[in-house]
């Protein structure tokens, strides 16, 4: 597919761009090697290539959810403005 079948115009207005006629002519000239390089990358073998989601293999950073040591309930709210049940209280914002 070149890029004289593709219409420059109604790419631009999918994009929300306003193009000049001058820019739509330049647009239409550079895509046609980028269309033609995918054209060529379109010929090869591909049949054996397992497909991905990622080129490369992710690894989970995170550390392991372990059960560690905490505050108890009593400390956390000592310094709390209001407690109520063991909960903080906090003030309405919602009618």
């Amino acid at each position: 597919m070149s890029a004289t079948e593709i219409d420059v115009k109604y790419v631009a207005r999918l994009a929300r761009l306003a193009l000049s006629p001058a820019e739509e002519q330049r647009l239409g000239e550079q895509l046609n090697p980028i269309l033609g390089y995918i054209a060529k990358l379109k010929e090869l073998d591909v049949s054996q290539v397992e497909p991905t989601a990622h080129a490369v293999p992710l690894v989970n950073v995170t550390r392991l959810d372990e059960i560690q040591p905490s505050i108890s309930n009593q400390e956390a709210l000592r310094n709390a403005p209001a407690t109520a049940n063991g909960l903080f209280m906090v003030p309405k914002i919602v009618d």
